[in-house]
């Protein structure tokens, strides 16, 4: 769901590790100590160094054990971001749309689009997008860098739950590069926009929308949807730090 760059395998011993790791931290004095340590930001760049790979490898690993592009495509989020979505494409006469990280494709089931191009860099997310889809003439699916240059440009392109996965600077600016030069009336990001450490290697924010005032100038910003669900730690399954960011080319005209 991601664009990555290359970086150093994980090391092979990551089962003794989490083991050990468990031992320690489960051992009143020591596990005290242990959870203090690992809280820091050396120990934490560590383990995102050793125990995380890239964002390629963690979506690929992902798709292949059988798991999905995340809580944000099911339930009330699903729902909620369709909603938005759908209505957008209808009051401003969308024709065609493209989606840069269309996942499993389990949001897409949600949505109402004339036309759409669906791009991933994982092939796990590709084939299970074309298996779902495969009786849809009005979809089609690439991987990044292959989408057909005449198919553009697109109405809307869009990001959904995406920008915070990319942790490689390199990926991050080829990705919003790609996103902004496909478009040509509207882009929608729904994203986190915050510079706060997730604690997670596979989460890095970014205010993006510093990005898009540097690099895309002939854009602007034209609205912004709160999430109806804002982010809940005790509630973690169907609450999103992500909200709805809404871009038009400089002198076109949109209806939120």
């Amino acid at each position: 769901m991601t664009f990555t760059s290359m970086t150093k395998a994980a090391p092979t011993h990551a089962h003794d590790g989490s083991r050990l790791r468990a031992l320690i931290t489960a051992t009143p004095l020591l596990g005290a100590a242990a959870r203090t340590v690992a809280s820091t930001p050396l120990v934490r760049e560590l383990r995102r160094r050793f125990g995380f790979r890239d964002s390629k490898s963690y979506w690929e690993r992902r798709y292949q054990n059988g798991r999905t592009s995340g809580v944000g495509s099911y339930g009330r989020l699903a729902e909620f971001k369709a909603e938005v979505l759908n209505a957008f494409v209808e009051e401003n006469a969308i024709e065609s749309v493209i989606e840069f990280g269309c996942g499993d494709g389990t949001q897409l089931a949600f949505a109402r689009y004339p036309r759409y191009i669906g791009v991933d860099v994982t092939q796990g997310s590709i084939a299970l997008c074309r298996a779902r889809f495969a009786n849809d003439a009005s979809k089609n699916f690439y991987l990044a860098g292959q989408v057909p240059e005449s198919l553009g440009p697109f109405d809307l392109a869009l990001s959904l739950d995406v920008i915070y996965h990319l942790v490689e600077d390199e990926v991050f600016n080829t990705y919003l590069r790609s996103l902004f030069e496909r478009a040509g009336r509207f882009v929608i990001i729904y994203s986190s926009n915050k510079l706060e450490d997730s604690g997670v290697p596979h989460v890095r924010h970014r205010r993006f929308t510093d990005w898009v005032e540097r690099h895309a100038p002939e854009w602007e910003q034209c609205g912004f949807i709160p999430n109806r669900y804002p982010h809940d730690p005790k509630s973690q399954d169907d609450t999103s730090f992500a909200d709805f960011y809404f871009f038009v080319r400089k002198g076109g005209t949109v209806i939120l």
